[in-house]
């Protein structure tokens, strides 16, 4: 179903992931990204309103825009861009969250939200456009890995079991409706990720730099004390296991086994 239309079936909880995560497909359209995260809070909410059921938004690390602090804890109100190519993502969720909020304020629902931050695994698409799959993709092929900007910007990579799994133990507690961080904080720079995958990969692919595109973010790095704190959560698969796991998916995916 698309979320932008309004939907009736009985549900007892509501998980919304409707969106384009990657730059390169919710830019694609934006007029129907940001629909599909205004719209489909809407229509959600609604549903969730009329059913007495909890519903959990899937934010964004993405609301904090380029950040001017680092890590970012839940209280930054963050610095984005509105009018930028990437804030038909940003701002569509940034809305979502209001939207949440204020059904949560006027009409009692019973919200969750969460702030994912960048996140990878087994089963991304080959063409997804983020940096995981597009390293693991061109390091197995013997391509030139493209890094944007110096490569000295940095991402928190977040397994997706990891990620899952605080889903699930923050839809299910009582105590907090969010907005709250879910990610791994330990940071490292795209140079880094890169020369891991090479390694990883035993690859002789080189390592080429394109532009920076517009507004892209220079710092992720969650804050997650609020999900250590209430959900007794935090990241428990390392990178270099998580990325071992992604690179055997990639290879089957690509014939290479």
């Amino acid at each position: 179903h698309n979320v932008q239309v309004p939907i009736d079936i009985k549900v007892d909880g509501i998980f919304n992931l409707a969106c384009p995560a990657s730059p390169v497909h919710y830019q694609r359209n934006p007029v129907e990204t940001i629909k599909t995260s205004v719209l489909g809070a809407i229509n959600l909410l609604e549903l969730a309103k009329k059913y007495n059921c909890r519903v959990f938004q899937a934010s964004t690390s993405e609301v904090y825009g380029d950040p001017s602090t680092s890590p970012q804890s839940e209280d930054y109100w963050g610095n984005v861009n509105p009018i930028g190519i990437r804030s038909c993502y940003d701002e569509g969720k940034r809305a979502a969250e209001t939207l949440f909020m204020d059904y949560f304020r006027n009409f009692g629902v019973d919200i969750r939200i969460a702030r994912i931050f960048n996140t990878y695994g087994p089963k991304m698409a080959q063409n997804d456009g983020r940096v995981v799959s597009n390293f693991i993709v061109q390091a197995l092929k013997g391509e030139n890995i493209t890094i944007y900007g110096d490569g000295n910007q940095t991402r928190s990579l977040c397994y997706v079991d990891d990620l899952i799994s605080g889903f699930i133990k923050f839809y299910e507690q009582t105590k907090v409706r969010g907005p709250m961080n879910l990610g791994n904080p330990d940071p490292l720079t795209m140079n880094e990720l890169a020369q891991e995958v090479i390694d990883l990969c035993s690859s002789k692919s080189v390592v080429v730099y394109e532009k920076l595109p517009l507004d892209d973010p220079l710092r992720r790095e969650p804050d997650i004390s609020l999900a250590t704190k209430y959900l007794n959560w935090s990241p428990a698969i390392g990178r270099r296991e998580g990325l071992q796991r992604t690179i055997e998916y990639f290879k089957k995916v690509l014939a290479l086994q």
